[in-house]
């Protein structure tokens, strides 16, 4: 049983991995050099806890527990000193994170496990300038880190089993499902193939063979609704390797094939029109619709979760 877990940034992913950690019953650091972020971090821990309550998967009385299992502290040498697990979630920038792991190793604890969100930088890379790289890991979580169940987890050849093994038993005990990486490889798993998916979707925007509602539609009531359930491997094999041989042969030559990002986004982009953030993107949004669709979408996932949980 580890003792302490500290988790180093307080935002979006941040406080979801310490609600993680917490409600799977373990005390919890939540580092982050700003007052305001952590304070804004107990807030939404907060609001999304009554959300897993509002549907039944925790009692009332959970909440403040699982709150008063976070401690909150913009001092690192306190966060880190005494933990048994770090997870760093702090932004994409590989000379940060680097320069945080040489201040992490000069204070935690020499067994201590330090694991990194990053979906960006493999973890050779992310280690290069580490004392002790056996004790290093990648735990990739998915936003929101607090409801979906997948952890991508990128380990490397020197990485100590111990390391894998508890790693691994801390996500299952905490409800996730870790996905082990047996060899680095840029985007890891997911994003690989989402990545896939958004590429075509937009080559369809572009040539205008459907509109954006629509195409968003074809996912979420096609491919999607089967994935929640049945992977894209196993639904080759339930509408037969043959079948699919010959769909694959029909339909790769005709896939979009681009190198980099599609012109669609890369003019919205030049354009400030970012999505949820800009207020624009291919869809329209204000701050009251946007707070009401993410809303929509952690009790839909919750939901999703409640029904996945009794598979």
């Amino acid at each position: 049983m580890m003792k302490q877990i500290t988790v180093i940034g307080a935002g979006v992913m941040g406080h979801g991995i310490a609600q993680v950690y917490a409600t799977a019953g373990h005390n919890v650091v939540l580092y982050d050099t700003q007052k305001h972020a952590l304070e804004n971090a107990l807030k939404a821990i907060r609001k999304s806890l009554e959300s897993f309550f509002e549907i039944g998967m925790i009692a009332y009385n959970d909440i403040d527990e699982i709150v008063n299992r976070i401690r909150t502290t913009t001092d690192l040498e306190d966060a880190v000193r005494e933990s048994d697990f770090i997870t760093e979630v702090v932004p994409e920038i590989l000379e940060l994170k680097q320069a945080l792991y040489e201040q992490i190793e000069s204070i935690c604890k020499p067994e201590t496990i330090i694991a990194s969100n990053t979906s960006t930088f493999p973890l050779s890379t992310l280690t290069a300038n580490a004392q002790k790289k056996n004790r290093m890991i990648i735990t990739h979580f998915f936003n929101p880190g607090q409801i979906v169940p997948l952890v991508e987890v990128v380990k490397q050849d020197i990485t100590a089993k111990h390391v894998i093994d508890e790693t691994v038993q801390l996500l299952k005990e905490a409800g996730k499902t870790p996905v082990i990486l047996q060899k680095e490889i840029p985007g890891f798993i997911a994003n690989r193939l989402q990545a896939a998916v958004v590429r075509e979707a937009f080559s369809l925007v572009e040539r205008g063979v459907a509109s954006i509602e629509d195409i968003d539609l074809a996912i979420t009531h096609g491919p999607g609704f089967r994935w929640a359930f049945v992977g894209p491997i196993e639904t080759t094999d339930f509408g037969g390797l043959d079948t699919w041989q010959r769909v694959l042969d029909q339909l790769c030559p005709n896939l979009d094939d681009r190198k980099s990002a599609p012109d669609v986004i890369n003019n919205m982009v030049a354009n400030g029109q970012l999505g949820v953030k800009s207020g624009k993107g291919l869809y329209e949004y204000n701050p009251d619709t946007v707070l009401e669709r993410i809303e929509e979408r952690d009790r839909n996932f919750l939901k999703l979760l409640q029904l996945k949980s009794v598979e």
